[in-house]
């Protein structure tokens, strides 16, 4: 009896999928930056029998508020999800600068919900053009109102811009919240429906990202005004509009509101308002000697 063999065809090795590669570049990542930082840079004492090069695993939980398990996970590649809070609080504990914490988002898969105080598109030709405009005000914005970047006029036409943290520096947010802001905008109901509906019309196309959602989210548990303005669901496209502030330091001032668009879709822009008359031209270079003078002083 003649047995025979039986032919087997070799398995191809299946190519590992992006995201297998992704949470093991992520993984490394934060090895990397856990074991650059000293125990002294984030308060914490060196000890005597120290003998992991930078922080602990379990220190590095302790800082980002997590367990230390997940984070061990994290580490190991495990395929866990991982919230943009949490990344958010881990870019902070280890003390990532902006190009790294922009990093750790993209290898996670997510959207940072923090808008940086620098941003790649905001490059000097760009903040020396915004100030090349004074004495109108203009600010650098995105398609969800952060403010990425600023000149010294528009700093002080609402608030004192520089008071407000990076993070809050969002037109719509200011406009429902930040009391000083609110009171500078002379029709704010107004004003505050419109950028509801303005908000809502450009939403569409970012339904789902985090950094949108968080806004929102904030939005709705900050604001009852905001609620009821969502509430309506009115939807209104960017326009230019005249506009009146009553500033703190020169008084009413009357400005036409323009948008320039950096991209074909309603995405980033340069917000300028030129003043409409004569008299608020005057004001708005008042406005300018005391910014200019303020920035001197801190100098």
């Amino acid at each position: 009896m003649t047995t025979m063999a039986r032919e087997t065809t070799p398995r191809t090795p299946q190519a590992p999928r992006d995201t297998d590669v992704r949470r093991h570049e992520l993984a490394a990542f934060l090895r990397s930056r856990r074991e650059r930082i000293a125990p002294e840079q984030v308060g914490l004492p060196r000890g005597r029998r120290r003998r992991t090069p930078g922080l602990r695993r379990e220190e590095v939980a302790q800082l980002s508020a997590v367990g230390v398990t997940w984070y061990t996970w994290l580490e190991q590649a495990r395929d866990i999800q991982v919230s943009v809070q949490v990344l958010d609080a881990l870019a902070r504990a280890l003390l990532l600068d902006p190009s790294e914490r922009a990093h750790l988002f993209r290898l996670a898969g997510a959207a940072d919900p923090t808008p940086a105080t620098t941003c790649p598109s905001v490059t000097p030709a760009m903040r020396a053009l915004l100030e090349q405009v004074e004495p109108f005000p203009a600010c650098l914005q995105n398609s969800r109102y952060d403010i990425l970047a600023h000149n010294r006029t528009y700093g002080l036409l609402l608030c004192d811009l520089d008071t407000v943290p990076p993070e809050d520096r969002n037109c719509i947010l200011l406009s429902y919240t930040h009391a000083e802001w609110q009171s500078s905008i002379v029709h704010l109901e107004e004003t505050q429906r419109l950028m509801a509906a303005r908000f809502r019309a450009t939403m569409a196309g970012h339904l789902t990202e985090p950094a949108w959602k968080m806004l929102l989210d904030r939005l709705h548990k900050e604001s009852p005004a905001f609620r009821t303005a969502w509430d309506r669901h009115e939807v209104v496209s960017h326009r230019s509009k005249r506009k009146e502030f009553r500033n703190r330091h020169v008084g009413r001032v009357t400005v036409d509101h323009t948008d320039l668009w950096l991209t074909p879709g309603a995405g980033p822009r340069i917000v300028t308002y030129v003043p409409a008359d004569g008299e608020s031209r005057e004001r708005l270079e008042r406005l300018r000697e005391i910014a200019v003078g303020r920035a001197a002083a801190t100098v």
